[in-house]
């Protein structure tokens, strides 16, 4: 994987504010992706970013079509794992790449728009294919007035 698709935007140990944002940790041969936001819907959100860098550069995807997502799951990292999946198996079957997403929680359940285009390996120079979040490092959490969702993903 090229360095620049593994960008550690901080440690886990130095957040103070809460800025929304997305990382990518190291874990064996695949890829952790994490996101912290003000609310646990924004973490869920920049978790998604962090799901799509794994991919390719979301700022080369455009916002052009909107797909629908809804999941449910029995706690809060259940319910990031079966949204990661959810992505992951939308971008396989209509072959496409998502760069903003509009996530809405309530309790267990997630209605959420996730928003980009049909992949053009040209222009988006895909460097791997994701295969799926597993439960490993899985974890949403309070962090520092704000919200943390993690997971590793399978390439």
């Amino acid at each position: 994987m090229k360095a620049s698709r593994l960008a550690i935007m901080g440690s886990m140990t130095t957040y103070s504010a809460v800025h929304p944002r997305w990382e990518h940790f190291e874990h064996g041969a695949d890829i952790g992706v994490r996101g912290v936001g003000e609310t646990k819907a924004e973490a869920f959100e920049q978790a998604a970013l962090a799901l799509t860098a794994v991919i390719t550069d979301p700022q080369c995807v455009a916002a052009v079509e909107t797909v629908s997502i809804r999941c449910e799951a029995p706690d809060d990292e259940l319910l990031l794992a079966a949204w990661l999946n959810a992505l992951v198996y939308e971008m396989a079957v209509r072959r496409m790449l998502f760069s903003g997403f509009h996530v809405r929680l309530q309790g267990t359940h997630l209605d959420a728009q996730a928003l980009g285009e049909r992949t053009v390996v040209q222009r988006h120079h895909p460097a791997v294919e994701v295969k799926g979040a597993t439960y490993t490092a899985l974890r949403v959490a309070p962090l520092d007035g704000g919200w943390l969702a993690q997971t590793v993903v399978d390439v």
